[in-house]
């Protein structure tokens, strides 16, 4: 079918008469009718079966078929130039929204990735209506995957000036990968799941159940820190402190040197549910809690100075960009916080997604520009301009992202529940156009 202006002008596929010789039934298909037949091949025609020439109304036509019927046909069957209507080619392929091999027409794509393509048997190959690859957009490549976690991926860490990329999962493991050959190099087992990680400097610290390990890459100092109660979910560094989201709160550390110990330094109160993301700027500490809330903390007193309670869900994720605040939420949105003549923050901006969300990470592309990453729980993230909130692309993965952690010279990391760990990059302008 070509479209030139309001016009349409369909060609005929075969001869005019019907040909007998071809497999199909004689029946037209329910689905084709409808526009959503997906059946290759279908056993059915995707075409009007065309009535005989007026002459032969009140005959039985060559063909045997009674013709006595006086009600109009559906479809688009009105043109009989030639006694003929759209007739079936005998070497006719259903190949709509498709293109041969080599055709110069445009595939169009279901954004799904094709579960025979992922197994390595997909037979269509550049035909296939699903992606054939685990992105759209073209500005990131997959460099590798990590496999070895058996449960959710909930902590990513690269210290500096170490070679060796940490993840860790609620299957009680942390791992540890080789970054130049992507091996595991080893696992280190703990009696409970591992729900955060985080790398500062040459610390690692793993937030467990009732306890935060610290581990320094350096020196190979092992320390507990205990004092949370329940799962540590989240964790973040500020004002000299380690500070760490639990189901009963936040507590805070601070590192002695004297001692070569984290001593506490208080327990921040005031979340009714647990506390499951942290973030850190401009003096404050903001926390996400399961209780729907966000609280703003003066990291000076360790005291509430506010508190936020436009999310309608858990507020699974927050990021500070510039001067403003963003969270997401199982409530489908992401809001962008800014503050007010008073000092307080407002919502800005709320952006809506079709899905939950369950991540958020603030990156700049290979050109410099801000953009933000959304991991979304149809197992997809969303990559978007900042602050236009103009889509670069989507990333595909076997199931919900839980951890984004961004590296150096353009790498980033993504940890997904079914245990995957993958390793991208972002392309620079010449090679994702070349």
């Amino acid at each position: 079918m070509e479209m030139d202006g309001s016009k349409r002008v369909f060609h005929r596929l075969g001869p005019s008469q019907l040909d007998n010789s071809n497999n199909k039934q004689q029946k037209v298909c329910f689905h084709w009718r409808a526009g959503r037949c997906n059946r290759f091949p279908c056993p059915f025609l995707h075409r009007e079966i065309q009535g005989p020439p007026p002459h032969q109304q009140q005959h039985v036509a060559g063909n045997g078929m009674s013709s006595s019927s006086s009600k109009r046909p559906h479809g688009f069957n009105d043109d009989n130039r030639g006694g003929g209507g759209m007739r079936r080619n005998p070497n006719f392929n259903n190949t709509w929204g498709r293109t041969a091999p080599g055709g110069g027409a445009v595939v169009k794509k279901t954004e799904k990735v094709c579960n025979y393509w992922v197994k390595g048997n997909c037979t269509y190959g550049n035909t296939c209506r699903f992606l054939h690859s685990w992105t759209t957009g073209d500005c990131f490549t997959l460099l590798t995957q990590l496999e070895g976690h058996q449960k959710v991926v909930t902590g990513i860490a690269l210290p500096s000036g170490s070679d060796k990329l940490y993840s860790g999962s609620t299957d009680k493991t942390v791992r540890v990968w080789d970054c130049q050959s992507g091996q595991c190099a080893g696992v280190v087992n703990f009696d409970g799941e591992v729900g955060s990680m985080l790398s500062e400097g040459p610390w690692i610290f793993v937030g467990l159940t009732n306890l935060v390990k610290a581990w320094n890459t350096q020196t190979g100092t092992d320390l507990s820190l205990n004092g949370p109660v329940g799962q540590v979910y989240a964790l973040v560094v500020g004002n000299d402190m380690l500070l760490a989201g639990t189901e009963d709160g936040i507590l805070a550390w601070k590192y002695n040197g004297s001692t070569n110990n984290f001593d506490p330094v208080k327990a921040l109160t005031g979340h009714t549910h647990h506390v499951v993301s942290l973030v850190v700027g401009a003096n404050r500490l903001y926390s996400g809690s399961m209780d729907n809330s966000i609280r703003v903390w003066n990291l000076e007193t360790l005291e509430c100075v506010q508190v936020l309670t436009d999310h309608t869900s858990v507020v699974m994720s927050v990021l500070c960009w510039d001067q403003f605040l963003l969270s997401c939420s199982l409530d489908k949105t992401i809001k962008v916080w800014a503050a007010n003549e008073s000092g307080n923050l407002e919502v800005t901006y709320t952006h809506q997604e079709e899905r939950g969300l369950l991540a958020l990470c603030g990156m700049h592309d290979s050109e410099a520009k801000p953009v933000l990453l959304c991991s979304c729980n149809d197992n997809t993230i969303r990559v978007y301009d900042l602050p236009s909130f103009s889509e670069r692309g989507k990333i595909f993965s076997k199931e919900g992202v839980r951890r984004i952690e961004i590296g150096p010279a353009g790498l980033f990391f993504t940890g997904d529940e079914s245990g995957q760990v993958r390793v991208w990059k972002w392309l620079t302008e010449s090679s994702s156009t070349s």
